[in-house]
């Protein structure tokens, strides 16, 4: 007998690149099993290469999320660091332009920003009809303490511009193939907030490789992408920087749009905060316990947005009782928040979770689609089973299949990342056209006459019929 978690973890692992993972040399940290990486074995991997790796629901029942087990996201290869040789250089609408090392940064006032970073595509995976990119579900989250130097601090060193309306942040990965290099922009206000910080430091050590090291952005209440890793410029500027990921990346509809509708990038407007949303961390979706109390807890957050309600049901969204906010508060942070259930009946029970921010938003019942699968805050959702453990049918996962072997998908696709990216979208034939077609517009070397073939190759062989 097995649980529905155990199955779904099974075939996530077989199915979405989990192998990637055991590539890792692994030893013991702290108790636990981590690859050479520092990351914890169980993580999800959805990519190998870049590389992202997603935290099961169970490593995360902690306010600060151990180093270890917070999630990954990359976009392009992980360069090779010199903490030592390291510079921060400032530049464009200064009137000194400077370079700094990571020790000119420690000697700048320290603030530490306790904080929630969420990948703007978690949960992407729930969205209907399906949309192409790294299909998280509940896992490209997580909190930390960061220490660093003041944003503005930084540039004002610099002498900064008093025309200055952004502050352009260029990373140190490394693109693949044809990609654009990683720049992001913050505007003016929230590059001078507060608590808009380069860090140095994460969870009280140096900030580990795959985390952005020695020097990552944190912007906090703000989607992760913003807060970019390997941070090697800053670039004060009086206008918005006309690069890929800033123009065409990150962009979320003005306003409502049919569900699978394409929409334009100049109908789309730059992604920023985070929107209010719920995990339940206990029990765990599949758990079985007895008939009597249950603790039911989680996690809640909203980006820049207090947390000021969470409502908590046990009968699949029929009744909802007020939960309690327990635990540390902190102004870019998740919210601990438990309720005691009374769970009799001898059967599944479907326990959701719905949290409300200071402005008043709920999670929806359903998310507004959007075709890049941002923002899904749907009530989260698991099903618990009072009594036995029921009898489950275990579906064999389907051997993986040899890899593939066209010419343009090696040569445009390969080039930027592996196959199990490719194997874990849930795409119609139109929708591989409209993915093939998004790559192109990035970059992918993809003449007229190779599209159709193409996109025939993804549709056939990872396409939903």
């Amino acid at each position: 007998m097995i649980s529905r978690r155990t199955l779904f973890t099974l075939s996530a692992r077989a199915s979405m690149g989990a192998a990637a993972v055991a590539l890792l040399p692994r030893d013991v940290f702290g108790g636990r099993q981590v690859g050479n990486s520092g990351k914890h074995a169980r993580l999800l991997a959805r990519s190998a290469r870049p590389v992202d790796l997603e935290t099961p629901v169970e490593l995360l029942d902690y306010f600060i999320t151990p180093v270890e087990v917070f999630f990954v996201r990359g976009h392009m290869t992980v360069p090779a660091v010199d903490a030592q040789a390291w510079r921060l250089g400032v530049d464009g609408d200064v009137k000194t332009p400077r370079t700094l090392s990571v020790a000119d940064l420690r000697a700048l006032p320290a603030v530490t920003v306790t904080a929630t970073l969420e990948c703007a595509g978690n949960g992407r995976a729930f969205f209907e009809p399906p949309v192409a990119g790294i299909q998280w579900r509940k896992g490209a989250v997580g909190t930390s303490r960061w220490v660093g130097a003041r944003l503005r601090d930084i540039v004002a060193a610099a002498g900064a511009s008093s025309s200055a309306t952004h502050v352009w942040m260029f990373g140190g990965d490394r693109p693949l193939g044809t990609q654009p290099p990683f720049v992001r922009q913050v505007p003016w206000k929230k590059a001078m907030d507060d608590d808009t910080i380069v860090a140095y430091e994460m969870d009280g050590r140096p900030i580990p490789l795959l985390h952005g090291a020695p020097l990552r952005a944190i912007v906090p209440g703000w989607e992760g992408a913003y807060s970019v890793k390997w941070l090697q410029r800053l670039t004060v500027a009086a206008k918005e920087h006309d690069g890929f990921w800033v123009a065409s990346a990150y962009r979320y509809p003005v306003g409502r749009v049919l569900p699978g509708a394409a929409v334009d990038a100049r109908d789309q407007a730059p992604l920023m905060g985070l929107a209010v949303k719920s995990l339940l961390t206990q029990p765990l979706d599949g758990t079985v316990v007895p008939a009597g109390p249950v603790k039911i807890a989680g996690f809640a957050w909203a980006g820049e947005s207090r947390i000021t309600r969470v409502d908590v049901s046990t009968d699949a969204g029929a009744s909802w009782t007020a939960a309690r906010l327990t635990g540390p508060v902190h102004k870019f942070a998740w919210r601990r928040f438990e309720y005691d259930a009374v769970l009799r009946r001898p059967e599944v029970h479907t326990i959701l979770s719905r949290a409300t921010d200071e402005r008043g938003n709920t999670q929806p019942l359903v998310p507004r689609w959007n075709p890049s699968g941002y923002l899904w805050n749907a009530p989260d959702r698991i099903d618990v089973s009072v009594g036995a453990s029921p009898q489950t049918a275990v579906t064999p996962v389907a051997s993986h299949e040899p890899d593939a072997s066209n010419a343009v998908f090696d040569r445009a696709c390969r080039v930027c990342h592996d196959e199990d990216l490719s194997a874990q979208q849930r795409l119609t034939r139109d929708g591989w056209g409209r993915e093939v077609d998004k790559m192109i517009r990035w970059g992918a070397r993809v003449s007229p006459e190779e599209r159709s073939p193409l996109v025939e190759f993804l549709a056939t062989r990872w396409g939903v019929r």
